[in-house]
């Protein structure tokens, strides 16, 4: 859907707006816009081809002539007159966590600061800490988000990318015949951030097929163009190749392109054992090709079951497709429920009933509305009261409702301490609660642990949400030793949350594939807070299948009666 991309476009212009300090006015409307194209639940493509776009929340009839010209066009003229002024350098560096804008146009006038590197020195000399506004502190905090970029390097988060492609490719279809077309690499890996892009396709006719990929909406720069292979930039900065493949090596090519390295490394001692080589043409012996149409052949001429992409990084997947013994991985359709999603309670954009009549369209069996409690102050969070009558809107809701079972929750705070938001007589009220850590992130590692150890204790608490506080890119995970919460897990049959909002991911892949080996129960959720985000939830499952997690292992893909026994349990003595 072209929604992500307008929203980009709209907050984009805000930026360059903020930074120009233009009115305040305008830049919120363009804030408003954004927000209003991620709160979309359908694609605005098919809003706009039946006139609706002013029916749009939040969209008048301004930035509805504005998403008009990027649907025709790929372009919009007013992002190009923002941008006039401020450097392409400028721009990209508003993307540091911790420097908005006002502070980039400080530093920029005032130091004579345009870039990255000149940024980090000063900041490390202290000449930031002589501008009025900043201090030690920002400082501080700016260096932090320049090394989360470095450490991210040029990736992109997985959220975002994964939609930039399948429009691509989606669209490519439409403008020319091709017989396959599917991204590899990382992507295709599901890994949390992918850099580079690799599309591979067939068809008749390579030289159109790339044609027609140089001359896609998306595309920014045209870096290379043959008869098999083009390579662009997009609006985003984010390189994509295309290669067109013969149909006859389009399984080996999708093997060798798909990676990982060491994965393919892997391959090829088994194949010079068995006196093979396999390269991106196909499996051959001698001079002669023997197989590369699917990749299927590719493994199975190797003694081995084909391996999901998501498994392919030599983390024992050979061995297991060797020996017959690979998972059955859970899979979109194991998902029953939801059991993480907020309301216009505390700071969702969608009331209940509009969240409950989306998770039903999904075909799920239940659904959890998991607003939050009192501490989180920002986010409109709960009090006691409030929490009984939106109880009550539940309540009345089910009578409404036919055929979803909405189960009242909370997401509720961990203090700093280690104590809950609500009292146990309250907790004892609601079906299914999430405690979750908003605050106080820089505690230490042995602060920390204890503070959730005591959340996992509580015969109440059926979820630890988004364990680690990490946001990819932007915030480090908290200092916790996750080992130890994973063995105290076990013993209680709390179950961790594997967040599927692209920004965290949290559990990542390594440590939820560690839980599951400990016998931890693990709940995938969404954490929604639009009707959009529900859509999020296969980013939760890629995490969770690149670590070797079946449906068995995940709450949220039990039976509703199965759940209900699990959530009625009997506390564990600790």
């Amino acid at each position: 859907m072209k929604n992500q991309e307008i929203a980009q476009v709209f907050d984009k212009i805000a930026d360059c707006l903020e930074y120009k300090q233009e009115s305040q006015f305008r830049q919120n409307a363009y804030r408003r816009a954004a927000r209003a194209m991620m709160d979309l639940s359908e694609d605005v493509e098919d809003v706009y081809a039946r006139g609706e776009l002013k029916s749009i929340p939040g969209i008048g009839e301004g930035m509805a002539e504005k998403i008009a010209e990027y649907l025709d066009t790929g372009t919009m003229v007013r992002y190009e007159e923002a941008r006039r002024g401020v450097p392409d350098t400028l721009l990209l560096m508003t993307r540091i966590p911790g420097l908005g804008p006002k502070t980039l146009r400080l530093v920029h006038e005032k130091l004579g600061v345009n870039t990255i590197e000149e940024l980090e020195a000063a900041a490390k000399s202290g000449k930031l800490n002589e501008l009025r506004g900043l201090g030690p502190k920002k400082a501080e905090n700016i260096l932090r988000g320049i090394r989360l970029r470095a450490e991210s390097g040029q990736r992109v988060r997985l959220g975002v990318a994964l939609p930039l492609v399948e429009t691509i490719t989606g669209q490519l279809r439409r403008k020319v015949k091709v017989a396959q077309c599917l991204p590899a690499g990382s992507l295709r890996r599901m890994r949390e951030t992918v850099g580079d892009i690799d599309i591979l396709a067939t068809g008749a006719d390579g030289p159109r097929i790339v044609e027609a990929f140089t001359k896609l909406p998306q595309v920014r720069d045209v870096l290379g163009q043959g008869d098999t292979k083009g390579t662009v930039i997009t609006g985003d900065g984010l390189q994509v190749d295309l290669r067109v493949v013969p149909e006859e090596s389009y399984g080996a090519a999708l093997q060798y392109f798909t990676g990982s390295k060491s994965h393919n490394i892997r391959l090829r001692e088994i194949a010079r054992k068995k006196r093979l080589k396999v390269n991106e043409y196909g499996v051959f012996r001698g001079e002669k090709s023997i197989c590369g149409r699917t990749e299927e052949e590719v493994y199975g001429v190797l003694g081995l079951d084909w391996v999901p992409p998501v498994l392919r990084e030599d983390r024992g997947e050979i061995e297991a497709a060797q020996e017959h013994r690979l998972p059955r991985l859970v899979e979109q359709g194991d998902i029953r429920g939801d059991l993480h999603v907020h309301s216009k309670w505390s700071d969702g954009k969608a009331t209940i009933e509009q969240m409950v009549l989306a998770a039903k369209e999904l075909g799920y069996e239940y659904v959890a509305i998991s607003d939050h409690s009192l501490s989180t102050v920002i986010a409109k969070g709960l009090d006691v009261a409030r929490l009984h009558r939106q109880m009550d809107e539940i309540r009345k809701l089910r009578k409404k409702i036919d055929g979803i079972a909405i189960l009242t929750s909370t997401e509720m705070d961990i203090k700093p301490d280690g104590s809950l938001d609500y009292p146990d007589d309250v907790l004892a009220e609601i079906d299914i609660v999430t405690a979750s850590v908003h605050s106080a992130f820089k505690q230490d590692r042995r602060q920390m642990t204890e503070r959730v150890l005591r959340a996992v204790e509580s015969p109440h608490v059926d979820i630890i949400g988004h364990p680690t506080g990490r946001l990819i890119g932007e915030r480090e995970p908290c200092a916790i030793d996750l080992e130890a919460v994973m063995k105290k897990a076990a013993q209680t049959g709390t179950a961790l949350e594997v967040s599927a909002q692209w920004e965290r991911l949290d559990l990542d892949d390594v440590s939820c594939r560690r839980a599951a080996e400990m016998g931890v129960r693990l709940a995938i959720n969404t954490d929604a807070h639009y009707l959009t985000h529900l859509q999020y939830m296969r980013f939760g499952i890629a995490t969770a299948q690149r670590a070797w997690v079946t449906k068995e292992s995940v709450v949220n893909a039990w039976p509703l009666e199965e759940l209900r026994a699990w959530l009625e349990r009997a506390a564990v003595a600790v």
